[in-house]
């Protein structure tokens, strides 16, 4: 198994990979904790079918790269959910809702009226659940992430006590003189950019187990939030390079194997905080 994977290894397309699902992976869980303190966890699933309905319309246009037309898109609805979300007629749960089942609705329309792919159910499959398109990353696509994830991270990092205060208590954080709206927006906007990149690692079905399972993974064992967060990267980073890795070497679908070890390390950290608390 170990030659098979050191073959593996030695093509840049299995780098390529493995460099981008680890840090989609670190960014991921670096934002899904600050989402899941503030129960808006479920805005990760609402914007990748946002993402997919703007992905079928760029492929619509045949655009050689679709980030063009999703990125802002997927943007903007991240902005307009926070939005709504603060309206007292419209709960944040129902304007995800829409978004979501609406941008979903339209895309799959779309990309059965319009498309000229001989295999449509293919391609969506390969949107919604990652599948191989992974494997097919070229080296721009590759340094988009990489400088995408050095800027989340940096965000995070010089921004994090502010994140926090906005995370915990914007009431407080506001009467502090904190502009807690605009650090929603950052938030908002950082998860939509994370959204995107994930698309290519496991679907957009699948984006929301990454933002999920790892900080809740980590909460079941830390108590304390800057122990949450980098528990739940490790556990993040550590699901996706052993998704990947088994993925390559029995032919699964990436996505639902890093899924799964993501829900693997889920159970395990549920027993181990069962078994510190006692």
């Amino acid at each position: 198994m170990l030659q098979t994977l050191q073959f593996y290894l030695s093509y840049p397309f299995v780098r390529y990979a493995l460099i981008v699902g680890t840090l989609i992976a670190l960014c991921s869980s670096l934002l899904g904790v600050t989402l899941v303190l503030k129960r808006f966890s479920y805005i990760g699933d609402g914007l990748s079918h946002v993402a997919f309905g703007a992905l079928a319309v760029a492929t619509l246009f045949d655009l050689s790269n679709t980030s063009v037309v999703v990125m802002p898109v997927t943007v903007l609805a991240a902005i307009l959910i926070l939005r709504t979300g603060q309206n007292p007629r419209l709960h944040g749960d129902a304007a995800i809702a829409m978004l979501s089942v609406g941008s979903l609705a339209v895309g799959y329309l779309v990309m059965n009226l319009f498309s000229t792919s001989a295999n449509i159910s293919g391609d969506v499959c390969s949107t919604l659940f990652g599948s191989t398109s992974i494997l097919t990353l070229t080296k721009a696509e590759v340094w988009l992430c990489v400088i995408m994830s050095v800027v989340v991270v940096a965000v995070f990092i010089f921004l994090y006590n502010r994140i926090f205060a906005v995370t915990f208590d914007e009431n407080f954080a506001r009467a502090t003189g904190l502009r807690a709206s605009a650090y929603n927006n950052l938030i908002a906007v950082i998860t939509a950019v994370i959204i995107v990149l994930a698309m290519n690692l496991v679907g957009s079905l699948l984006i929301s187990a990454l933002v999920i399972f790892p900080a809740l993974s980590a909460m079941r064992v830390i108590q304390n939030f800057r122990g949450v967060v980098v528990y739940a990267a490790v556990i993040s980073v550590l699901c996706a390079l052993v998704g990947i890795v088994l993925s390559i070497l029995f032919s699964t679908p990436v996505g639902s194997t890093i899924v799964a070890a993501d829900i693997v390390m889920f159970v395990m950290n549920c027993i181990a905080g069962r078994i510190l608390r006692k």
